[in-house]
């Protein structure tokens, strides 16, 4: 049988890192515009914080079984339908806007804005076959550079998004924001659809050639990674070790932490310091920006001292930040903290994944879902928590009832370290432990 194959390793990432960075632009969604909504529909603190965090539900719970997905089928047809999926909730944000905004959005709209932002989140959960279709395509000793240029272009989204959502919503209105942010989508959908591709194997496997000729005819063609086993057996055999939600909480504490922040950290200043939104939301954007970059020096730093040092110095500065953020109420103050809070996250994130193929080879796959998926649902958790201490405070101490809510960092952090520590004491109790050969979706342990 006579197959045309089709793609090429760069041309299937650059496209991905497209599809991806238009999906995970749903982190924004309600961000800054959120408080748009707040006055007319009489939105408190925690409703808010729901309201903005709704994306990153399905954002993270998502990522688990789309990922499984791609070891039968392939990265192309998961994306596409996430992708597809969230432009029909912008779709419906963008034209609840237009019909109901500003006289008609009364509270009875706030159920539908939380059904289309789970909607809009889908394409946050894009990330997980993303990186297994990139991972399929490229020899082993690109892989490093791939899968960083694709997750380190893909996360500059959000932050990218909420420095330029207030100078478009001043120029634009806010229904006219949503339909550019629709046309965005629908275009990176379009350039993802049409240059990525499946890896070699899942070609030849659709064409109907059997598996092992199939992977036989990938190999001579230089692929080195070949899926191998059920990705089901991989989460229920990851699933099983406590370690792997041991990771899943350092996850949770640090890129869960980074994504609630994103979307919280516009209406925190506004509302306990009385920052305009537009510098509000420039302060915001340039600390997501800084964090996402962060992560490339992190596993830099995390490949020469190790993923348990450089992790453990990144919580003690989550704990400190929280610490300092938490307790002052001064502006400056709280910057600071929530600058060594945003960097430690970043640096931490790259840890994790540093760590997960050398504590779990034997599942890297199966952990590499649960910590991803699971790790994001902090971003979820957060912002409302944040909302209900804010709206406990009394109104004389609004800015501390804003700023007591950064001391979840300092608990979560404090978990964090001793969780880390007893990583490296079982790790420490066998030294001389033979090194097992990581297969087929390893790779999703080098980023995520």
């Amino acid at each position: 049988m006579s197959v045309k194959l089709q793609g090429s390793a760069n041309q299937t990432l650059w496209g991905a890192t497209v599809g991806f960075f238009v999906g995970f632009a749903a982190v924004s969604l309600f961000n800054v515009t959120a408080l748009k909504f707040k006055a007319p529909m009489h939105l408190n603190p925690a409703s808010l914080g729901l309201l903005m965090a709704m994306p990153l539900l399905s954002g993270s719970f998502l990522r688990i079984p789309f990922s499984a997905w791609v070891d039968r089928n392939g990265g192309r047809k998961p994306v596409i339908v996430l992708l597809s999926i969230s432009i029909f909730g912008v779709l419906g944000v963008f034209l609840t806007a237009h019909a109901l905004y500003p006289k008609h959005i009364t509270p009875a709209v706030y159920p539908w804005l939380l059904f289309l932002g789970l909607l809009s989140g889908c394409g946050i959960a894009t990330f997980s076959p993303g990186i297994s279709q990139v991972a399929f395509w490229f020899p082993k000793r690109r892989q490093g550079w791939a899968l960083g240029a694709y997750a380190g272009f893909g996360n500059l989204a959000p932050g990218l998004f909420v420095l330029l959502m207030p100078l478009a919503l001043a120029h634009l209105g806010l229904s006219t924001v949503y339909l550019v942010w629709l046309a965005l989508l629908a275009a990176g959908t379009g350039i993802y659809a049409l240059f990525a591709r499946n890896a070699w194997y899942f070609q030849l496997v659709s064409s109907g050639i059997s598996t092992d000729e199939a992977a036989a005819i990938a190999r001579a063609h230089g692929a080195e990674i070949i899926p191998v086993g059920k990705a089901v057996r991989s989460l229920a055999l990851a699933g099983g070790r406590w370690e792997t939600w041991g990771l899943v909480m350092l996850y949770f504490t640090t890129f869960g932490g980074f994504l609630a922040l994103t979307v919280w950290l516009p209406n925190y200043l506004h509302a306990a310091f009385g920052k305009p939104i537009p510098i509000a939301a420039r302060i915001a954007g340039g600390f997501s920006l800084a964090s996402s970059l962060v992560r490339v020096s992190g596993g830099a730093w995390a490949d020469k001292f190790g993923g348990r040092a450089v992790g453990f110095a990144a919580l003690v500065m989550v704990v400190v930040g929280g610490m300092v953020a938490g307790c002052t109420v001064s502006f400056e103050g709280s910057l600071t903290g929530i600058a060594m809070i945003m960097l430690g996250m970043g640096i931490n994130n790259a840890a994790v994944f540093k760590l997960l193929p050398n504590i779990i080879p034997e599942a890297v796959s199966g952990a590499a879902g649960w910590v991803g998926g699971l790790g994001a649902l902090g971003g979820f958790v957060l912002p409302p928590l944040w909302g209900e201490i804010a709206d406990s405070a009394p109104a004389a101490g609004k800015t501390a009832g804003y700023s007591h809510g950064m001391l979840a960092f300092s608990v979560l952090g404090a978990g964090c370290m001793v969780l880390m520590a007893v990583l490296r004491a079982k790790s420490a109790a066998v030294p001389n432990s033979p090194q097992p050969v990581v297969r087929e979706s390893a790779i999703l342990s080098q980023a995520v």
